[in-house]
């Protein structure tokens, strides 16, 4: 697996993040708040220039009020699609 933040996998979690902040009725800015974070923090993840590790991505699952299982088993079968 690539670590590059330029991979498919990477690009579907971007989604699936982005996807939930919207169902939840966020802002960039309600998330940044959340984490205490400025907002450029989230803009940078969502975007693609910036890799979560495992303990930011638990966090912004819950300033988002998602299940960071849900997320990682849609992550998952995103990638076994493609293999």
């Amino acid at each position: 697996m690539s670590k590059s933040i330029h991979s498919p996998e990477h690009a579907k979690l971007r989604e699936l993040l982005i996807a939930a902040r919207k169902s939840a009725g966020l802002t960039q800015q309600d998330v940044a708040d959340r984490l205490k974070r400025p907002q450029s923090f989230v803009a940078k993840y969502e975007g693609g220039e910036r890799r979560l590790d495992v303990v930011e991505f638990l966090e912004i699952a819950g300033a988002l009020g998602t299940d960071p299982v849900k997320v990682v088993r849609a992550l998952s079968r995103a990638a076994g699609a493609r293999g």
